[in-house]
Protein backbone atom coordinates (compact mmCIF):
# COMPACT_ATOMS: atom_id res chain seq x y z
CA UNK A 1 0.00 0.00 0.00
CA UNK A 2 1.49 3.22 -0.89
CA UNK A 3 1.62 6.01 1.60
CA UNK A 4 -0.85 8.00 -0.50
CA UNK A 5 -3.59 5.49 -0.35
CA UNK A 6 -2.85 5.15 3.45
CA UNK A 7 -3.20 8.81 4.21
CA UNK A 8 -6.31 8.75 2.23
CA UNK A 9 -7.66 6.22 4.24
CA UNK A 10 -6.84 7.61 7.38
CA UNK A 11 -8.33 11.01 6.67
CA UNK A 12 -11.38 8.86 5.64
CA UNK A 13 -11.34 7.11 8.61
CA UNK A 14 -10.55 10.63 10.46
CA UNK A 15 -13.86 12.26 8.45
CA UNK A 16 -15.85 9.41 9.23
CA UNK A 17 -15.49 9.65 13.24
CA UNK A 18 -15.46 13.55 13.04
CA UNK A 19 -18.75 13.36 11.36
CA UNK A 20 -19.88 10.61 14.16
CA UNK A 21 -18.68 12.60 17.15
CA UNK A 22 -20.45 16.07 15.97
CA UNK A 23 -23.59 14.17 15.18
CA UNK A 24 -23.92 12.31 18.48
CA UNK A 25 -23.13 15.93 20.24
CA UNK A 26 -25.97 17.59 18.64
CA UNK A 27 -28.38 15.06 18.18
CA UNK A 28 -32.21 14.67 17.86
CA UNK A 29 -33.97 11.30 18.70
CA UNK A 30 -33.74 9.19 15.59
CA UNK A 31 -35.53 5.96 14.76
CA UNK A 32 -35.12 2.66 16.75
CA UNK A 33 -33.04 0.35 14.72
CA UNK A 34 -34.37 -0.52 11.51
CA UNK A 35 -34.84 -3.80 11.12
CA UNK A 36 -34.06 -5.23 7.77
CA UNK A 37 -36.20 -8.87 8.43
CA UNK A 38 -38.93 -6.00 7.74
CA UNK A 39 -39.82 -7.63 4.44
CA UNK A 40 -42.96 -4.87 4.02
CA UNK A 41 -40.68 -2.11 4.69
CA UNK A 42 -37.43 -3.48 2.44
CA UNK A 43 -40.28 -3.79 -0.29
CA UNK A 44 -40.95 -0.35 -0.12
CA UNK A 45 -37.95 1.01 0.07
CA UNK A 46 -36.41 -1.11 -3.23
CA UNK A 47 -38.31 1.41 -5.87
CA UNK A 48 -37.49 4.37 -3.99
CA UNK A 49 -33.64 3.67 -3.72
CA UNK A 50 -33.86 2.37 -7.30
CA UNK A 51 -35.22 6.11 -8.26
CA UNK A 52 -33.97 8.20 -5.49
CA UNK A 53 -30.37 6.91 -5.28
CA UNK A 54 -29.45 4.40 -7.32
CA UNK A 55 -27.63 6.84 -9.85
CA UNK A 56 -25.01 7.99 -7.45
CA UNK A 57 -24.97 5.20 -4.86
CA UNK A 58 -25.22 2.11 -7.55
CA UNK A 59 -28.17 -0.29 -8.61
CA UNK A 60 -25.99 -3.12 -6.82
CA UNK A 61 -25.64 -0.32 -3.59
CA UNK A 62 -21.89 -0.79 -5.38
CA UNK A 63 -21.02 3.15 -4.82
CA UNK A 64 -19.42 5.27 -7.70
CA UNK A 65 -15.75 4.20 -8.78
CA UNK A 66 -12.92 4.98 -6.81
CA UNK A 67 -15.10 6.41 -3.78
CA UNK A 68 -12.18 7.37 -1.83
CA UNK A 69 -10.01 9.37 -3.90
CA UNK A 70 -11.57 13.28 -4.53
CA UNK A 71 -13.06 14.45 -7.66
CA UNK A 72 -11.31 17.33 -9.58
CA UNK A 73 -14.23 19.26 -7.25
CA UNK A 74 -12.60 18.60 -3.82
CA UNK A 75 -15.86 16.46 -3.31
CA UNK A 76 -15.81 12.64 -2.67
CA UNK A 77 -17.75 10.34 -4.72
CA UNK A 78 -21.09 8.48 -3.61
CA UNK A 79 -19.81 5.69 -1.01
CA UNK A 80 -20.85 2.22 -1.80
CA UNK A 81 -23.55 0.89 0.84
CA UNK A 82 -22.89 -3.21 0.72
CA UNK A 83 -20.90 -4.19 3.15
CA UNK A 84 -17.97 -3.25 1.82
CA UNK A 85 -18.28 0.89 2.19
CA UNK A 86 -18.68 2.46 5.42
CA UNK A 87 -22.69 2.95 5.75
CA UNK A 88 -22.45 0.37 8.52
CA UNK A 89 -19.95 1.83 10.87
CA UNK A 90 -23.37 4.13 11.41
CA UNK A 91 -26.02 4.04 13.61
CA UNK A 92 -29.82 4.43 11.79
CA UNK A 93 -30.30 7.94 13.65
CA UNK A 94 -27.25 9.32 11.77
CA UNK A 95 -28.05 7.21 8.44
CA UNK A 96 -31.64 8.77 8.70
CA UNK A 97 -30.53 12.16 9.42
CA UNK A 98 -27.96 12.20 6.42
CA UNK A 99 -30.92 11.04 4.02
CA UNK A 100 -33.33 13.32 5.24
CA UNK A 101 -30.87 16.61 5.59
CA UNK A 102 -28.05 15.79 3.17
CA UNK A 103 -24.59 15.91 4.79
CA UNK A 104 -24.74 19.07 7.39
CA UNK A 105 -21.57 20.19 7.90
CA UNK A 106 -20.73 20.69 11.62
CA UNK A 107 -23.25 18.14 12.69
CA UNK A 108 -24.00 14.86 10.07
CA UNK A 109 -20.13 15.72 8.49
CA UNK A 110 -16.54 17.78 9.31
CA UNK A 111 -16.99 21.52 9.41
CA UNK A 112 -16.42 22.80 6.03
CA UNK A 113 -17.35 19.40 4.02
CA UNK A 114 -18.97 19.35 1.16
CA UNK A 115 -20.86 17.03 -0.66
CA UNK A 116 -22.98 15.67 -3.51
CA UNK A 117 -25.51 14.09 -1.23
CA UNK A 118 -29.11 15.90 -1.29
CA UNK A 119 -31.68 16.17 1.29
CA UNK A 120 -35.10 14.20 0.71
CA UNK A 121 -36.37 15.78 3.03
CA UNK A 122 -39.38 17.77 1.08
CA UNK A 123 -39.13 14.92 -1.48
CA UNK A 124 -39.60 11.71 1.00
CA UNK A 125 -41.98 10.78 4.23
CA UNK A 126 -39.78 9.88 7.16
CA UNK A 127 -41.29 6.31 6.68
CA UNK A 128 -40.01 6.51 3.08
CA UNK A 129 -36.58 7.20 4.50
CA UNK A 130 -36.44 4.47 6.89
CA UNK A 131 -38.01 2.17 4.03
CA UNK A 132 -34.82 3.02 2.29
CA UNK A 133 -32.50 2.37 4.97
CA UNK A 134 -34.06 -1.22 5.26
CA UNK A 135 -33.51 -1.90 2.24
CA UNK A 136 -29.95 -0.88 2.18
CA UNK A 137 -29.66 -2.85 5.05
CA UNK A 138 -31.53 -6.11 4.01
CA UNK A 139 -27.61 -6.92 1.78
CA UNK A 140 -25.86 -6.61 4.53
CA UNK A 141 -24.76 -9.78 6.09
CA UNK A 142 -25.60 -11.07 9.62
CA UNK A 143 -22.20 -10.21 10.99
CA UNK A 144 -22.45 -6.68 9.08
CA UNK A 145 -25.76 -6.38 10.79
CA UNK A 146 -25.20 -7.49 13.79
CA UNK A 147 -22.16 -4.70 13.98
CA UNK A 148 -24.38 -1.56 13.02
CA UNK A 149 -27.34 -3.16 15.79
CA UNK A 150 -24.94 -2.62 18.49
CA UNK A 151 -23.71 0.67 17.25
CA UNK A 152 -27.47 2.10 16.54
CA UNK A 153 -28.05 0.68 20.14
CA UNK A 154 -24.94 1.90 22.22
CA UNK A 155 -25.90 5.46 20.46
CA UNK A 156 -29.07 5.07 21.85
CA UNK A 157 -28.25 5.33 25.48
Amino acid sequence: MTKTKLLFMVAGFAVMVAGTLLYVQGRTPGPAFIDPANQTLVMQGKPIYENLCASCHGVSLQGQPNWRERMPNGRLPAPPHDQSGHTWHHPDALLFDMVKNGLVPGKTAPPGYQSDMPAYRDMLTDEEIVAVLAYIKSSWPVKVLKVQKEITLQQQQ
